[in-house]
């Protein structure tokens, strides 16, 4: 390489980065409860909830309409937009899982031929090709497993763990608003205040069971407990966006280079280090020291064996 020149950046092992830098899980419960990170997380998950949905609509949708016309000459053209607008709901979500990530995220798609390039003449035969190369590329259908294939599980998943948590916070202001909620019950009494349990007839009345907040001691001792909870279930919270954004990254990004281990190795200036012969006991072994001989080296005596 050049002298001056910088090297370019080396593939890095999809195993290397398994942690996403944007959402670091602090070990200090409250100082995660004032990091970026736990509202970056929240907003991951709760945007999710809406777009994902949009996405999901919109995928299928394309995918439905586009098999049942692709035994005729109008879904030639369907396979093309459908391929477009797929990779398109894919790169909106990459750029919402930037925070989350770090760093940008790359589909890694094939390139696509220009009209009047495929194989035979004419307009048709240009455009088979390049539905052929937008769908024999696995990037599409790794767009497809992550907006269609995934959208279940990670929505369930996400739904419950900002319901929660939103709950937890409602908890925490009770103190605010306890006094507001009326309810009436079955003996036809109207109580103000917020049940937590069953109360058929009332806080007070017959097969009562949970904690009925009506007073402001009450509300302050159900403030507390909500706020040991909340700040326990960040720790929920900034994971489960964690395992969101690498699902999404696993999928969404670039297969994984075999070879970018070696490619990271060869753009570093300097001498290579050894290789072969050399093995990794050997490289950590400090030099100068004595090589520990193997039982089968014969400059070693030999134990006898029974006769």
């Amino acid at each position: 390489m050049p002298s001056g020149q910088a090297a370019p950046p080396a593939a890095v092992p999809r195993g290397m980065a398994a942690r996403p830098p944007g959402l670091p899980l602090h070990r200090n419960p409250f100082r995660l409860a004032l990091s970026a990170s736990l509202w970056r997380s929240a907003w991951l998950l709760i945007c999710y909830l809406v777009l994902g949905c949009v996405f999901w609509s919109v995928v299928i949708t394309s995918v439905t309409v586009t098999a049942a016309l692709a035994i005729t000459l109008a879904g030639i053209p369907l396979l093309i937009v459908t391929a477009a607008v797929i990779r398109g709901c894919a790169e909106a979500e990459r750029l919402r899982l930037r925070g989350a990530l770090g760093q940008p995220l790359h589909g890694g798609y094939r390139p696509v031929p220009r009209p009047g390039t495929g194989t035979g003449t004419g307009t048709g035969m240009s455009l088979l090709a390049r539905a052929r190369v937008r769908w024999r590329d696995p990037a599409t259908w790794r767009d497809v497993a992550y907006l269609a294939g995934m959208f279940i599980p990670l929505w369930i998943l996400g739904l419950a763990v900002v319901t929660i948590w939103l709950v937890l916070i409602g908890c925490i202001t009770l103190p605010i608003w306890y006094r507001y909620p009326e309810q009436t019950f079955g003996n036809g009494q109207r109580y103000h205040g917020v049940q937590f349990g069953y109360f058929p007839n009332g806080p007070h009345g017959a097969g009562a069971a949970g904690f009925y907040v009506d007073t402001m001691p009450k509300a302050l001792l159900a403030a507390g407990a909500g706020l040991v909870a909340f700040l326990l279930f960040n720790y929920v919270v900034v994971i489960t966006a964690r395992l969101h954004a690498r699902v999404a990254r696993d999928l969404l990004g670039p297969p994984s280079d075999p070879l970018a281990r070696a490619r990271e190795v060869l753009s570093r200036p300097g001498p290579l280090p050894p290789l072969g012969g050399t093995s990794g006991s050997d490289a950590a072994r400090t030099p100068g020291a004595p090589r520990p001989r193997h039982p089968a080296d014969p400059a070693l005596p030999r134990t006898p064996g029974p006769d």
